[in-house]
């Protein structure tokens, strides 16, 4: 039967409500989209290519046309569809026409919003204005100008330093200068039983009578009296340096009478003449007890010219001296003496105590010579301390193991107050060898023995 029969079940029937609200599917078919027809349902004898197409003539009934497929249009709820265009029997609700599906479009893509924040910012190199570009001056005489040179930066922390290493290496160089400078001969000796090294530093000073240096002229300006033979010394003087306190400075008259190794009893200076240096050394410190760490000699020539080198040495006498055989005139008050003047002045006789007075002399000239040589006045003036320090050291002789940092260390440590005495005298005596001079034993033995201790000497064995 078809599916319009009246005597058809009315529950099997689907006839769109005329409530006005759109017709329920039946159980299990989906429900068509707004605007598209259901497809039809296999189960009431529909075939799924017999669709109905609606008309737009024959009015709110919508009929079957084979005419060409339109798409159906739209039927409001509360419409009833008729048969054959009859308008007396309605359609069932699975014989309403249907649309087929159409293949479903993907959905399109999301439109993105449009980025509203600011792009990312890249770093650009900042670079300074250039300067505007200033046409050049016309070519005059056919000659191209040249540029502006660009001005250099000052750097003063440099030179300071090159001025500071260039002082740094002239100070050394003249250092080594003056080292080579000293003439070098073996003067400590190596024997057997020799003292025990003793505390401080014991320096032995001498000046010789030595003229082999010296021109014809220049004995007369010094008033040396030309070669009276073997070099003998004028002036033997021991200087102790202790680890603290002041330095001592002790004048051992040439004349003394002691025992020189090897040849008996004679005057001191007769060692010099008879063994040079290394016996002059070895009869000192048999005599006095106390080891010698370094020596130093000078020459007469080598004397006057380091005297004229730092300008002279201001002297005070209490009475005036003259004494023809040494050229010298000089009168009572303060002067200054020049070299040949303070040569004679350390080598006279002609005073009433003669050789008392002379090492008197002798230790108060060279206190004010080593003064003047490391004040302020000196070392500050490179005119006066290059030529004083060249005149020393071409004219002293030293020690192999000598330098001129040695005797640098021996003037730094005389250059304040400095204690100076002479041997205790016990008298004079006429011998087989002349006229010499006697330590007191007594004295002289705790004496050197201060000094051997690295002691200070008391003051009730001082001579002033």
């Amino acid at each position: 039967m078809n599916g319009d029969d009246p005597r058809e079940d009315p529950r099997r029937r689907r006839v769109p409500p005329a409530s006005g609200r759109p017709a329920v599917p039946p159980p299990g078919r989906p429900v068509p989209p707004p605007g598209r027809a259901m497809p039809p349902d296999p189960r009431y004898g529909r075939p799924p290519g017999n669709d109905r197409r609606p008309n737009p003539e024959d009015g709110p009934t919508v009929r079957y046309n084979p005419a060409p497929r339109r798409g159906a249009s739209h039927v409001e709820p509360t419409q009833v569809l008729h048969r054959g265009n009859s308008g007396d029997q309605p359609l069932a609700y699975s014989q309403m026409p249907y649309e087929r599906e159409k293949p479903r479009q993907p959905p399109p893509p999301p439109r993105r919003e449009q980025v509203r924040h600011a792009p990312t910012q890249r770093p650009v190199p900042h670079h300074d204005a250039l300067p505007p570009r200033r046409n050049p001056p016309p070519v005059v005489g056919g000659r191209q100008p040249q540029p502006p040179r660009r001005r250099r930066k000052r750097h003063p922390f440099r030179w300071f330093t090159v001025i500071v290493v260039l002082l740094i290496a002239g100070l050394i160089a003249a250092i080594v200068h003056l080292d080579n400078s000293l003439t070098r001969i073996t003067a400590l000796p190596s024997y057997s039983d020799r003292v025990s090294n003793t505390p401080g530093t014991n320096w032995l000073l001498v000046g010789s009578d030595g003229r082999g240096d010296l021109s014809t002229e220049q004995e007369q300006e010094l008033a040396t009296g030309g070669d009276t033979g073997p070099e003998r010394t004028d002036t033997i003087m021991m200087v102790h340096i202790p680890s603290s306190g002041a330095t001592t400075m002790v004048s051992l008259p040439r004349d003394s009478y002691v025992n020189i190794p090897g040849h008996g009893k004679d005057k001191l200076n007769a060692s010099f003449a008879l063994g040079g240096a290394p016996l002059l050394v070895q009869t000192v410190e048999e005599a006095t007890g106390v080891r010698i760490d370094h020596y130093a000699q000078i020459g007469f020539g080598g004397f006057a010219s380091v005297v004229d080198a730092i300008g002279g040495i201001e002297m005070c006498l209490d009475e005036p001296i003259v004494d023809p055989l040494a050229g010298l005139d000089l009168a009572a008050g303060c002067q200054k003496l020049s070299g040949p003047q303070a040569l004679g002045f350390v080598r006279t006789r002609a005073t009433p105590t003669a050789d008392v007075d002379r090492m008197n002399r002798q230790r108060m000239f060279m206190a004010a010579l080593l003064k003047k040589a490391t004040g302020m006045g000196t070392l500050a003036n490179p005119f006066a301390l290059w030529p004083m320090a060249t005149g020393v050291a071409g004219s002293l002789k030293v020690d192999d193991g000598d330098h001129i940092w040695n005797l640098a260390a021996l003037g730094w440590a005389m250059r304040g107050d400095t204690v100076t005495t002479s041997v205790p005298i016990g008298g004079f005596d006429d011998t087989d060898v002349g006229n010499v001079l006697l330590w007191d034993k007594s004295k002289a033995s705790g004496f050197f023995e201060a000094l051997a201790t690295d002691q200070q000497i008391p003051e009730e064995l001082l001579t002033r």
